[in-house]
């Protein structure tokens, strides 16, 4: 089952925000977030709030696109309440679940009332995910006819019995596939894909990387398999059926990843996340050392800068002037909610200044952008000779005021943020 939503105060039914929401809107971006929580299957490692036809409880994917755009409506009218400045998204991003399982109208007909409700800044990047096996080129040129500029595949692997263990149902070959038809529709093109699964090789995953490599992807992310409570593969583990994910053995897949990546001439932005220099042709490779800039995912980037965002559906989060909630998890819930007129939100937290600091530190961190040293407090700055000394931060660029991981650091983030937040 899904994880619990976070423990917090409860969020009031008109969805009204605290006035301190508004202060300093003007410079931040603003993104929307569509959650779209349908699968045909559940995947047995996978704990996002997502739903098979038989676990839906009366709720209908017919009905969903309506609901989501009535909760943008009653977002603007939220925003306007609290003072907030009107800015257009800058990003939009559907995710889930699988978007692309709904009709390619009812995902236009999605964007369209983001457009309508709040506007997209000129040059906006919208993406959503797909399965390689949940679009063909048809949808693909309906996506980017209604303002779609990105999607983003959910590859995992190029390797039969690796793909059996995730309990993933495409078939490797029609990755080469989708990836022409969106790059015909005009679609920039990202490839996801996890290391580290019970069973996969050294080699294996070799194989993989190199199979998205030859798409020529304009963006590539690597995730570490994170063996959540709750999920069929944590109680395969626990049953002893499949092994426990090596450690090293992922740190090794991590560092050969970027290794072929960087050898293609892609460059980490973020600690799990490489981008292709804008301007290269599709097919062609890029120059290695030359800027990834333009490809980089702008609407995770503004989650990791600490950004606003209003994230609609079930179960998405929304962050805006340091005032974060979620809204309930089920889909039959959620359309109860917002057929009644109300908010959706379950709940909420407003960041004291304390948290707000350390969740810079945590997230500036992991991208190559890097963190202020200016940022911390004079007692954790003592740390950085220590962080460089030991080869987990860039000595170069801390000299230009900057903490930047090295390759070593990306495997250790985690224990350089202790590190900075313990002194």
């Amino acid at each position: 089952m899904p994880s619990a939503l976070p423990l917090a105060d409860p969020a009031p039914l008109d969805g009204t925000l605290p006035a301190s929401a508004a202060i300093g809107a003007a410079e931040r971006n603003f993104g929307v977030y569509v959650h779209v929580p349908f699968c045909r299957v559940r995947c047995g490692y996978c704990d996002f709030n997502t739903y098979t036809s038989d676990e839906l409880r009366g709720a209908k994917r017919t009905d969903y696109a309506g609901q989501a755009i009535a909760e943008m409506a009653l977002g603007r009218q939220i925003l306007e309440r609290a003072g907030l400045p009107p800015r257009p998204a800058s990003t939009v991003f559907f995710g889930g679940g699988t978007p692309t399982m709904l009709p390619v109208t009812d995902l236009a007909a999605m964007l369209a009332a983001v457009r309508d409700t709040w506007g997209l800044a000129e040059g906006a990047e919208v993406t959503t995910e797909a399965n390689p096996d949940s679009v063909d080129a048809d949808y693909l040129l309906a996506l980017a006819a209604a303002g779609f500029t990105r999607v983003s595949f959910g590859m995992q692997s190029a390797v039969p019995h690796v793909l059996a263990t995730l309990e993933r149902t495409h078939d490797p070959e029609r990755v080469p596939l989708v990836v022409e038809w969106a790059r015909a529709a005009g679609l920039s093109v990202s490839l996801d894909l996890i290391y580290g699964t019970p069973g996969e090789s050294l080699e294996d995953w070799r194989a993989s990387l190199e199979h998205a490599l030859a798409q020529h992807p304009d963006h590539l992310s690597a995730y570490s398999l994170i063996v959540e409570d709750g999920t069929k593969l944590a109680r395969q583990i626990r049953r002893g059926e499949v092994a426990q994910p090596d450690e090293d053995l992922q740190a090794d897949m991590y560092e050969l990843a970027d290794e072929l990546l960087e050898a293609s001439g892609y460059g980490w932005y973020e600690v799990s996340n490489w981008s292709r220099p804008a301007g290269v042709a599709d097919g062609a490779l890029p120059t290695v050392g030359a800027s990834a800039a333009d490809q980089r995912s702008r609407h995770n980037l503004a989650y990791w800068q600490g950004h606003d965002w209003w994230g609609v559906g079930p179960g998405a989060h929304s962050h805006v002037g340091g005032v974060r909630w979620w809204n309930v998890k089920h889909p039959a819930a959620y359309a109860e909610r917002i057929l009644a007129g109300n908010s959706p939100a379950a709940g909420r937290e407003t960041l004291d200044e304390e948290t707000r600091r350390v969740e810079r530190v945590l997230l500036r961190t992991r991208i190559r952008d890097g963190l202020a040293v200016s940022e911390l407090p004079a007692p954790a700055r003592t740390a950085v000779a220590g962080l460089i000394g030991d080869g987990l931060v860039d000595g170069a660029a801390a000299l230009r005021g900057t903490i930047r991981l090295t390759l070593r650091g990306r495997l250790l983030a985690d224990a350089v943020v202790r590190r900075l937040l313990d002194e």
